[in-house]
């Protein structure tokens, strides 16, 4: 029998230089050698914790298994089966502290590298979309019932993609000209590239959902509207979008971002590709970024690429205590 091995494979990524100067994606993901490699890490437990501590259930050990057999088509159906936005969760997804965090590995050594290979699935579908038959069971049955779904963050189209596959009507409702909510405003290219998130959408929209960009609920309709006008019932997942200031002097002063402000500017309106897209985005050769949380760590990547010498993080805590991912 072979020793089982403690140490997760690690990912290539970009070199720490060359990243520093572009918004291409830092994380590079598995080759299929190193995919399968840290499958075969999985002991598959009986219990399977790991199952429980993902928070939509998704049957962790069986789409493992698959990928480690090479059957890629049956890892993608199991993976989807209760995830549908599996190149998010992937990349962005805090596994650490949920379905790896529960990993019998993590007693004793690293555990199995759930997240790395969720995504891998994920991208492997999307570069093989063709090898990926429509599974064997007839589609839901219309229940009749019109769902809409306000916001297509990550909860909106999560609710949205379960709702269709139950067979209900669903209708999404998006302020902004493109969906992906925060997906889209709030997390870099470099993290999250914006053709992942899109094509998540497309997904969703394959299972039925109808997308409606530019709408403003409680502008162009309100809830009580919305359910006079046919809908059965409202989902409200508009995001927590808006800033929280600290009400301190200077606040309004020139060269002071929110990060909502700035992450925007940087990532939906596309200023890093100033001047071929016309959103400027004013960066200091010294910058300060106040909190430890992600957002905190995106506004900071994103000012020294483009172009601040230095950027320092000021938090009311220890570093040990930032709630920001490592």
């Amino acid at each position: 029998m072979a020793k089982l091995n403690l140490n997760r494979i690690s990912m290539p990524r970009q070199d720490p230089i060359e990243r520093g100067q572009n918004f291409n994606e830092v994380a590079l993901g598995y080759s299929e050698e190193q995919a399968i490699e840290e499958a075969s890490r999985c002991i598959q437990c009986p219990k399977r914790p790991c199952v429980d501590g993902c928070p939509v259930n998704v049957d962790i050990p069986e789409f493992i298994t698959a990928l480690r057999e090479g059957n890629m088509p049956e890892a993608v159906r199991a993976l989807k089966g209760k995830n549908s936005l599996p190149g998010i969760c992937g990349r962005v997804c805090p596994q650490e502290t949920q379905c790896e965090e529960v990993c019998t590995l993590n007693k004793k050594g690293a555990p199995v590298a759930i997240g790395r290979l969720e995504r891998y699935v994920a991208d492997w579908e999307r570069d093989h979309p063709e090898a990926v038959e429509a599974p064997d069971e007839d589609p839901p049955k219309p229940t009749g019932k019109r769902i809409a779904v306000v916001g297509s963050g990550p909860a909106g189209l999560t609710v949205a993609a379960d709702l269709a596959k139950m067979g209900h009507s669903v209708t999404i409702f998006e302020a902004l000209h493109v969906a992906g909510g925060v997906l889209m405003y709030g997390i870099p290219e470099f993290r999250l590239p914006k053709e992942i998130v899109q094509g998540e959408v497309h997904y969703v929209e394959s299972l039925g959902a109808e997308l409606v960009l530019d709408a403003v609920i409680g502008k162009i309709d309100t809830v009580d509207e919305l359910l006079n006008n046919g809908y059965d019932a409202v989902f409200l997942g508009t995001g927590a979008g808006l800033p929280m200031f600290m009400n301190i002097p200077g606040e309004n002063l020139n060269g002071i971002y929110s990060a909502n402000e700035f992450l925007t500017r940087v990532n939906l309106m596309k200023a890093y590709q100033f001047p071929e897209y016309d959103t400027p985005v004013k960066v200091g050769k010294n910058v300060a970024v106040i909190g430890g949380g992600n957002v905190a760590m995106d506004s900071a990547r994103c000012a020294l690429r483009l172009g601040a010498d230095k950027v320092t993080i000021i938090y009311r805590r220890s570093e040990t205590e930032m709630p920001a991912r490592q």
